[in-house]
């Protein structure tokens, strides 16, 4: 069973299933967990409001405590359901930290005003065009959107030069797609700011038009490798812990790079924050310098986790494609913006 909890992006419906101390809408983890059984003596406690990997988190969590003395409680939950909760909790939310899978998230609890400037000895740790323009979220990992393909239904040869490229006729049956997927959300932002709206719309309604819906990325990944589908846009992640779990002999698929600062090629960033209502501000401040830290993201690399570190001293995890060489399109955080724009067009061309 795969460690990435199950996504959902209709911000209403979270809102809807949120009570004041829950974790986001639909997790199966949604009821929180603690990286300690209490608080420690010296350092104090902090609560983590994560959206990312459990294993991941729960490295940092661990990796925290020991450096720092203090406990950390894990609450998980998905992107849109904890924002949503830190907007209604406002100065109650007992979080101090939310560490998110995309950025869209972070941008709106900024434009809120519910988040604290991050220390600019933290900023400094990762490029700053991976965090956040104003200064008050912090970029931690990142993830490549990649194609994944099976080599029997699809040759090299028949590969597109670009994710635009999939709205076409000849891709009609052969795609799949997880449109509740936070993942995607990102890559309509990328398109509607490097073409304009008109081109976003055209080609979300030529993908819908092409692809079969799945529920998640996985099942993207496991439909491609059972050759119940030709291809489907993932984030590369998802292909190597199907390899991690299965074994690369078992996985008949391929990854396919777009490149070329493509849209295909989009470099989603997971980044955290510490919260203005934090009641530990200077814990929390420690926990984000923390995740940034050579030693958090080794920490993260360690956990199994396949996401790039930020980090210039750490090494990516061994077998993904080096992060120097992706050539993604030169679009920031700052530009994918909160995702309202793209979620809307979503819901216009029927795709949520």
């Amino acid at each position: 069973m795969r460690s990435r909890l199950t996504r959902s992006l209709f911000a209403a419906a979270c809102a809807a299933a949120i009570v004041a101390v829950a974790a986001g809408c639909g997790s199966s983890s949604d009821s929180g967990s603690s990286a300690t059984s209490a608080d420690s003596a010296s350092g104090g406690s902090l609560t983590l409001y994560s959206a990312q990997h459990e294993a991941m988190t729960e490295a940092l969590a661990k990796g925290f405590e020991a450096q720092s003395g203090a406990s950390v409680q894990v609450r998980f939950g998905e992107d849109e359901g904890l924002a949503s909760q830190i907007e209604q909790e406002g100065s109650a939310s007992p979080a101090d930290v939310v560490l998110t899978e995309n950025t869209p998230p972070l941008e709106a609890l900024s434009e809120k005003g519910l988040l604290a400037p991050v220390e600019p000895s933290t900023l400094a740790e990762v490029p700053a065009r991976y965090s956040s323009p104003e200064g008050d979220w912090v970029g931690v990992v990142a993830r490549e959107t990649v194609m994944v393909y099976n080599p029997e239904l699809i040759s090299e040869a028949e590969l597109p030069a670009s994710i635009l490229d999939l709205a076409k006729p000849e891709w009609q049956g052969k795609l799949a797609i997880a449109p509740s997927e936070p993942d995607f959300v990102p890559i309509v932002s990328a398109i509607e700011k490097l073409d304009g709206e008109a081109a976003a719309r055209s080609w979300l309604e030529g993908f819908a038009a092409n692809a079969k819906h799945y529920n998640d990325n996985e099942g993207i990944v496991a439909a491609v490798d059972s050759g119940q589908i030709a291809a489907g846009i993932v984030n590369h992640y998802y292909w190597f812990e199907a390899v991690a779990e299965e074994g690369k002999g078992k996985v008949p698929s391929r990854l396919h790079y777009f490149g070329n600062e493509d849209p295909g090629a989009l470099v989603n960033i997971s980044g955290a924050g510490a919260l203005a209502s934090s009641g530990s501000p200077e814990l929390a401040q420690e926990f984000l310098a923390y995740a940034v830290s050579h030693q958090g993201q080794e920490a993260i690399t360690h956990s199994g986790d396949w996401e790039y570190p930020l980090n210039s001293s750490v090494s990516a995890p061994p077998g993904v494609k080096p992060f120097a060489s992706l050539e993604p399109p030169k679009v920031t955080p700052a530009d994918l913006g909160d995702g309202s724009a793209p979620l809307e067009l979503m819901q216009q061309v029927g795709l949520l």
